[in-house]
């Protein structure tokens, strides 16, 4: 009588099985793991770093320094 009550006058149970029915629910429901698919993309290979030498160091300290306009130090 009272499930058939609450039916009819859309009011929820709260009968302590049925509480826990609808907490069950609702976790199960939470518990559902997303994917990523839409947030992971592949990613292509870097620029290939070349090794450190004392003449690309000058040179790019060189480039630095006419980028900066710091000419007047070179």
């Amino acid at each position: 009588a009272y499930h058939k009550w609450c039916k009819v006058n859309n009011f929820e149970s709260k009968l302590p099985d049925d509480v826990k029915a609808r907490k069950t629910a609702a976790t199960a429901k939470n518990m559902r793991q997303g994917t990523l698919d839409d947030h992971v993309w592949e990613i292509g290979p870097g620029e290939h770093i070349l090794p450190y030498t004392d003449k690309l160091f000058c040179e790019a300290a060189v480039e630095w320094l006419i980028t900066t306009n710091q000419v007047r130090f070179i």
